[in-house]
């Protein structure tokens, strides 16, 4: 069986397989990395490609076995071919659990509440055969991983620590910032996994899409200084006028493909949450969806959040 030409060999004891489904959200596809050798581990085997399937399984050396499947998150682009891998290989599935799993309260209520919508990309029928916690290591062959719990991007996503490096999936990338959409994305939570991040040494970040991040470091901080920068921002046109989402996202993205802004708005949507729940705003529902700044000052504590 041949390779697929999507398939590079990274260093040693690491392959990655392309997944076929470029886009603007996925960069140029979904990286599936295949760590060790003999009794591989298979990272994020990707969307519910028969092709991509194949050429996972292409990829092995003659003798090697795929003995478990990780799941970095469970969005339709990371997590579909988990169950016809395991069908196909009989290696269990492990992740931290369903996409509703590991929410905030603060999430868990807004998304009861139904204000929020959301749930873009979810992989809703993903559930993990065996479910990690943070800092549990799992170990076949010639490899082990230690699951690294980083929500953020979604509620139950995890990073993978490996021989010095971390398979960050979607929460830290070289080539774009990552989407966070509440209830799923939390920017709370977001900014905590970055500084859980910051602490660590690693040599190397291998992302869900995109190339490897060769300076780890340097890219938490650009992270960090985005989303601070993202909220000066909020905070500046807020303090002139009421706006909506829309018009706040007219507002900052603006070298920002129009395409995207729905994208942009989530991601605004999601300061909001963040603001307000810190009281640096109280964000008050006015006619036609406005927001109302007001500051901690006034004394007026009462707010609620406003899709």
């Amino acid at each position: 069986m041949s390779r697929d030409t999507r398939f590079t060999q990274l260093e040693p004891g690491l392959r990655r397989v392309l997944a076929p489904n470029p886009s603007p959200m996925t960069f140029r596809g979904t990286n599936s990395y295949i760590v060790g050798t003999g009794d591989v581990a298979v990272i994020d085997p990707g969307p519910a490609m028969p092709a991509h399937l194949d050429a996972l399984l292409a990829a092995l050396e003659p003798g090697e076995r795929i003995s478990h499947i990780f799941i970095t998150h469970s969005h339709l682009d990371h997590s579909p071919l988990a169950r016809p891998l395991a069908e196909r290989t009989g290696a269990p599935v492990l992740a931290f659990g369903t996409h509703e799993e590991g929410r905030s309260p603060i999430m868990a209520a807004l998304a009861a509440d139904g204000m929020l919508g959301g749930g873009e990309g979810i992989d809703t029928e993903f559930a993990p055969d065996i479910r990690l916690a943070d800092g549990d290591t799992v170990e076949a062959g010639d490899w082990s991983l230690q699951a690294l719990w980083t929500p953020g991007h979604i509620a139950n996503h995890l990073s993978f620590a490996w021989n010095g490096a971390v398979f960050t999936g979607d929460h830290v990338m070289g080539w774009a910032s990552s989407l966070i959409s509440p209830p799923d994305g939390d920017l709370t939570a977001f900014m905590a996994s970055c500084e859980k991040l910051k602490t660590r040494q690693d040599r190397r970040y291998y992302p869900g899409h995109g190339d490897a991040v060769e300076n780890p470091q340097e890219r938490l901080a650009w992270l960090i200084h985005h989303r601070r920068e993202r909220e000066r921002q909020i905070l500046e046109l807020l303090s002139r006028a009421p706006r909506t989402v829309e018009t706040l996202v007219r507002g900052i993205y603006t070298d920002t493909p129009e395409a995207l802004f729905p994208a942009a708005a989530r991601n605004v949507l999601a300061h909001i949450i963040d603001l307000s729940t810190k009281k640096m705003i109280f964000a008050t529902s006015l006619p036609d969806g406005m927001i109302s700044l007001r500051h901690p000052e006034t004394g007026d504590q009462n707010f609620e959040t406003n899709s």
